[in-house]
């Protein structure tokens, strides 16, 4: 499991990557049930990815 937020964010890019590889090979093959599931499973990593507020505040700077 990450330790922080910038290796969480880099595993979540990751994950966002692959179902994007994904959609590729199945818009050339024209699998239109897996497109449907390749968007589902992306709009979950991108809430995760673009969450408002962070994982987690710098106290730092508050």
């Amino acid at each position: 499991m990450p330790i922080n937020e910038k290796e969480y964010n880099g595993y979540l890019l990751d994950q966002l990557e692959l179902v994007e590889r994904l959609e590729l090979i199945a818009e050339d093959n024209d699998i239109e049930s897996v497109k449907k599931q390749l968007a589902i499973e992306k709009r979950f990593i991108e809430r995760k990815l673009y969450q408002n507020p962070p994982v987690k505040t710098d106290s730092f700077n508050a």
